[in-house]
């Protein structure tokens, strides 16, 4: 009997009311894009300070940080705590997929710098290079590698420096880390993955509704979709790869 693997979501952000209507929640996108039959889900909202227990944590497989409002260089009691459990990880040689902030959390546990983005923020669909010289022939990426990937950006803090013990994995025109790994067991990734048009749309709506952003800027974050798609089924092979052991090292 095969068995049966068990990952969970460490949650940094609230449900919006279009997710939960449309999804049933953030919990369901994630597995739904990275999840396989057969596997355990669990969720914790580390937002509202709901983490495993310690003595639990060996018996999951893989774990993933999502996006978050929030500051991964914040000093709130949860982040801390997120801090601390994600080191333990780290220590376990434990699989963690770190997406935006939780990109930037790994980072920040392994000594790096993160804060904010420094040419600004950005959102839309955006085209990153891969750092081919780093990538192994066969590994997440499958048989062949791509020199670029479109993913959907969100986000307006980013990695300033990775640590030394880190790999550079790709890059943009804006941003110097877009993804990186640290040894074979965690990988981040400055983009959402999961994240499709309509998510990125209720968004974009959301934030110019609360004058976080103004509507041109809005119009051409919605723009950079209208004849372009993200390469969402090649992230989906890099990230299940990953998470599930499938093949060796990037």
């Amino acid at each position: 009997m095969v068995e049966q693997k068990r990952f969970a979501l460490f949650l940094a952000t609230c449900d919006s009311t279009f997710v939960k209507k449309t999804y049933g929640g953030y919990f369901n996108v994630f597995v739904s894009t990275f999840g396989e039959e057969g596997e355990q889900w669990d969720l914790f909202r580390v937002i509202d300070g709901e983490f495993p227990e310690e003595k639990d944590l060996d018996k999951y497989d893989g774990f993933i940080i999502s996006g978050s409002l929030h500051d991964a260089f914040g000093d709130d009691d949860w982040i801390i705590k997120l801090c601390s459990i994600c080191q333990k990880l780290d220590d376990m040689k434990k699989k963690v997929l770190g997406i935006c902030f939780g990109h930037q959390i790994l980072n920040r546990i392994k000594g790096g710098k993160i804060g904010r983005a420094r040419r600004g923020a950005d959102m839309g669909l955006r085209s990153i290079t891969i750092a081919k010289d780093s990538v192994k022939p066969g590994g997440y990426f499958g048989d062949k590698t791509p020199n670029s990937l479109a993913i959907i950006k969100c986000h307006q803090d980013e990695v300033w420096e990775l640590p030394e013990s880190a790999t550079l994995l790709a890059y943009s025109d804006k941003y110097n880390v877009e993804m990186a790994s640290y040894g074979d067991h965690l990988l981040s990734i400055q983009g959402h993955p999961e994240y499709n048009k309509e998510i990125l749309f209720e968004i974009i709506n959301r934030v110019v509704g609360l004058n976080l952003m103004e509507q041109d800027l809005a119009d051409k974050a919605k723009a950079t979709m209208e004849d372009a798609e993200p390469d969402r089924k090649q992230w989906q092979t890099l990230c299940k790869n990953f998470l599930k052991g499938k093949t060796d090292q990037i």
